[in-house]
């Protein structure tokens, strides 16, 4: 019987290694966008090795995030393959504003009071706000204002809540909560002190709620909780960090390989 064609795309070098090493499968790998075609519902991605031979695909695992990929996740979700995470999902909150618009369906932690400007304009903030624009997720395009803000593209405005940031990380049946830190406003899993904490149990039922409405097995949903213990939804990422963490990494990359020789 002839093997299954992985194509797998921006894993780190251990995680490429470990599926080679593991999985039944050929295995074609790629850290950035490959060139693909879908034919008559059929996957084929450029050949590595030979510019001119395209190969057939049985199964993808992508995880990055890259600048004009929304064209791609939507081939892979037109193809209907087997696709880790799901592509649906991925079209779904590729997009950060209209992606959070859809979080918010599936979340209770929603009463957070937004505000959204769509042109250039000098926006007026009477509290202490935060403006969230462009589609990098990571942390980026965010800054704290104070006073008058002038956009120049679509921008999302939050209160500035005083309280703790966390992650709800969830890969399959396996969950752990991550404390954000950082040295100014900013939270970030890439801070020396963020690091695990005891779960809460409301908020990984709530993230296991979005992971189903969005049919997601691996996704990290962060959170603020107030000083006053309120809890707020801020966003939820279909390709989470799965690297600052070993026991994370090592978690994913069990998975992917299980779900590879299912």
């Amino acid at each position: 019987m002839e093997k299954e064609r992985l194509l797998t795309i921006g894993l780190e070098e251990n995680e490429v290694n470990y599926i080679r090493n593991h999985a039944e499968c050929l295995l074609v790998s790629y850290d950035f966008l490959p060139n693909i075609k879908l034919i008559e519902s059929d996957l084929y991605v450029e050949s590595a090795f030979n510019p001119d031979k395209y190969l057939k695909v049985d199964k993808v695992i992508y995880h990055g995030i890259f600048e004009n990929d929304y064209d791609f996740i939507t081939l892979l979700a037109l193809w209907g393959g087997k696709c880790l995470p799901n592509p649906s999902a991925m079209m779904d909150l590729r997009l950060r504003h209209s992606g959070l618009v859809r979080s918010l369906k599936a979340t209770r932690f929603k009463n957070l009071k937004r505000g959204m400007s769509i042109k250039a304009e000098n926006w007026k903030v009477q509290e202490t706000t935060v403006a969230k624009w462009g589609n990098w997720h990571c942390g980026e395009n965010k800054e704290l204002v104070e006073s008058d803000f002038l956009t120049s593209e679509p921008t999302l405005f939050e209160p500035f809540i005083e309280g703790e940031a966390v992650r709800i990380m969830l890969i399959g049946n396996e969950a752990w909560q991550i404390k954000l830190e950082g040295d100014d406003w900013k939270k970030s899993l890439h801070h020396q002190q963020s690091g695990q904490m005891p779960i809460d149990g409301e908020l990984l039922d709530d993230s296991r709620n979005i992971a189903k409405y969005f049919d997601l097995e691996i996704v990290g949903i962060d959170y603020m909780i107030s000083s006053d213990k309120n809890k707020y939804l801020l966003e939820v990422n279909h390709i989470p960090n799965i690297t600052v963490f070993p026991f994370i990494n090592n978690s994913f990359i069990k998975y992917a390989v299980n779900w590879i020789n299912q």
